[in-house]
């Protein structure tokens, strides 16, 4: 009898035992931190998993004070189980001449980029947030956070301050043709001190009333500088869906992206918008955003 009960007792155990490790993380943790080279933390009630990478290699200020690592300037990735496959969110602190490699590396890894944005004003040097998301593969998303963090660690090792300006000068006074941007985009061009826009409307409702070009749904190129050495920047308004799309199209073209955000609350559909500036021929910027419009048309 005793010998009976203590059996019952050592399986009842194991038992005890096999439930409490079925609520743990049902991730390949060793596996993540190995491919991120980073140590992470488990929080049980969340069932998420997350490594951190302070940003300490350079000093930044903000508001004339030097700021720790700890108040707001550290990457981080957190995983967490989705079925059969895991989810990753995070934020990755950069420097403006490391935001469109990082971006490009996190495209190319198979990451979603969600946002871009700054969280401080007076900071130097200046600091931006990118937010980053993906479901798959655990293995597949660590690796794609470590090629994103390793590709940052590049660019500060090619120049270990971070840059003040995209290579390249703009011609002044402005001489922009507008004809053969009109070619390449399709509608009529605005023209001022040899500076040429072109604008492309959308449509929404919001609160019951119907909005698009003009109230702000819309997007939009305008060029400066020469046909030859010219500069492009604008605003590129997406539905949540064409978001990924056009980023990838925009930095396939060499277009860097400066920001993406939204502008409105309560629109229907929803609208993301994207910011970005390009250097280059005039035609040449011209065809990347029509290739990027084109991109976004397709997007089902």
């Amino acid at each position: 009898m005793f010998r009976s009960s203590c059996i019952a007792l050592a399986i009842t155990a194991t038992a005890i035992a096999s439930g409490v490790q079925a609520a743990g993380p049902d991730l390949d943790t060793a596996a993540i931190e190995s491919i991120t080279g980073l140590k992470g933390s488990y929080n049980k009630t969340e069932n998420v998993f997350k490594v951190s990478k302070p940003r300490d290699d350079i000093k930044v200020n903000v508001d004339r004070w030097t700021m720790p690592p700890f108040m707001g300037i550290t990457s981080w990735a957190a995983f967490t189980p989705m079925g059969n496959a895991t989810m990753v969110m995070g934020d990755t602190v950069l420097f403006e001449d490391e935001v469109n490699a990082a971006m490009s590396a996190a495209l190319d890894g198979g990451l979603e980029v969600t946002a871009l944005h700054n969280h401080f004003f007076f900071d130097q040097p200046k600091v931006f947030f990118m937010h980053i998301g993906g479901t798959g593969d655990t293995r597949r998303l660590a690796s794609a956070v470590k090629a994103m963090y390793d590709r940052i660690a590049q660019v500060r090792a090619a120049q270990a301050t971070p840059a003040s300006s995209f290579p390249g000068d703009i011609p002044s006074p402005s001489s922009i043709s507008a004809a053969p941007i009109e070619q390449v985009l399709g509608p009529k061009a605005q023209s001022k001190d040899g500076m040429v826009k072109v604008t492309i409307g959308r449509t929404a409702r919001m609160h019951d009333v119907s909005v698009g070009n003009d109230m702000g749904i819309n997007t939009w190129a305008a060029f400066a500088g020469s046909d030859e050495h010219a500069v492009v920047d604008g605003d590129f308004a997406m539905l949540e869906d064409e978001l990924q799309t056009v980023l990838k199209t925009m930095r396939r073209e060499g277009i860097n992206i400066v920001a993406i955000h939204q502008h409105m609350t309560h629109e229907n559909p929803r609208y993301m918008f994207l910011h970005y500036w390009g250097k280059g021929t005039a035609v040449g910027l011209a065809k990347a955003v029509r290739k990027a419009l084109d991109a976004q048309q397709a997007v089902k």
